[in-house]
């Protein structure tokens, strides 16, 4: 099916093609009545505006984008980002606007940064979301310089002046830690994700803050294999943990059949602590006791700060409800 033009919209209204993109355009130049038979016959043809066309005009594109520096083969398998773009979607579309998502290599920052300058000059999106904040992050210059609105959605950045969305882990960090020390437990590690995001660091400064008699972190991915791993690692050791706390589920799911595997009673001998929660970490057995909170509603507030950047309102950083604990059967007394 040839999909219709300006010209075929001209011919059949007999009118030149600058009176249809007066019409089209809603410009002054056509009258009224001819204006609404230009803009009949466009519907019936099925006439729609290319994106590249309405970005010379100077349209809005409709469009935000998000660009992830992780392994498309996490995503799939890492719910936090499954349901932080369900609402995303959700609250996008009651605006009639569409998510650009795309990967971008790993530890590649200036590819990043080259997909916001692409997106920016040709018109493509109105607005993106910075996802994944490390330490002195150059995407946060980066995107200033370009000047395509943007939301951080993470910690506020200490420099710039970027609207940001976050939730405070150090809160959540001390719920799950207060938790386990009222159980008794002193040996308490924490398999991380990440050692450069900003709250991977946020959380490993409060969990050292707290004072516990003695602290092990082992930093990951986020992959299962590298949470098995580091599972591993520290119930090898000499001072094994009685507890762990994991900074996402599909790790604390990797450590429970870890533990299992190292004979190891889950939570008679190891107590086990997840981050995010997620319906995975309801159906093992034992379900796992979980750090919660509305990531689909986290998502739909990063979209609509983002709309209010985009039409040109002053936001900065905005704290959204931190993680509480959801107590569940992989937390009880030390041996």
């Amino acid at each position: 099916m040839k999909r219709p033009t300006i010209a075929d919209i001209a011919r059949e209204a007999g009118v030149s093609k600058g009176a249809v993109s007066y019409a089209l355009n809603d410009r002054p130049g056509v009258s009224a009545e001819t204006r609404a038979r230009i803009l009949a016959i466009a519907d019936r043809m099925g006439f729609r505006a290319s994106a590249a066309a309405r970005a010379l005009a100077g349209a809005p594109a409709h469009v935000v984008g998000l660009a992830l520096r992780r392994p498309a083969s996490l995503l799939g398998v890492e719910p936090f980002f499954m349901e932080l773009i369900s609402g995303l979607e959700s609250a996008l579309s009651t605006r009639s606007y569409a998510l650009l998502l795309q990967m971008v290599p790993e530890d590649d920052a200036e590819a990043e940064i080259e997909v916001y300058q692409q997106w920016w000059v040709e018109g493509r999106v109105d607005g993106v979301l910075l996802c994944d904040l490390r330490a002195d992050d150059p995407r946060v210059p980066a995107v200033e310089r370009i000047g395509v609105p943007a939301v951080v959605v993470g910690p506020p950045p200490p420099e710039g002046d970027l609207a940001s969305l976050w939730s405070d882990d150090a809160v959540s960090v001390a719920t799950a830690v207060e938790h386990l020390a009222g159980l008794g437990h002193r040996r308490i590690a924490r398999v991380a994700g990440l050692p450069g995001l900003a709250h991977t660091a946020a959380r490993t400064r409060a969990f050292a803050e707290l004072g516990l008699t003695e602290e092990m972190t082992v930093f990951t991915d986020y992959s299962g294999a590298a949470g098995a791993r580091a599972t591993r690692e520290l119930l090898a050791g000499d001072a094994r943990p009685t507890a762990i706390v994991y900074d996402n589920d599909v790790m604390a799911i990797a450590g429970l059949s870890v533990a299992r595997e190292l004979g190891r009673d889950v939570p008679a001998d190891l107590s086990i602590v997840a981050w995010d929660d997620s319906p995975m970490c309801g159906l093992v057995h034992p379900p796992l006791t979980a750090l919660t909170r509305d990531i689909f509603a986290y998502g739909e507030h990063a979209a609509r700060l983002l709309l209010a950047v985009i039409a040109g309102e002053r936001v900065g950083a905005r704290l959204d409800e931190p993680a509480r604990l959801l107590v569940r059967g992989s937390t009880a007394p030390p041996p």
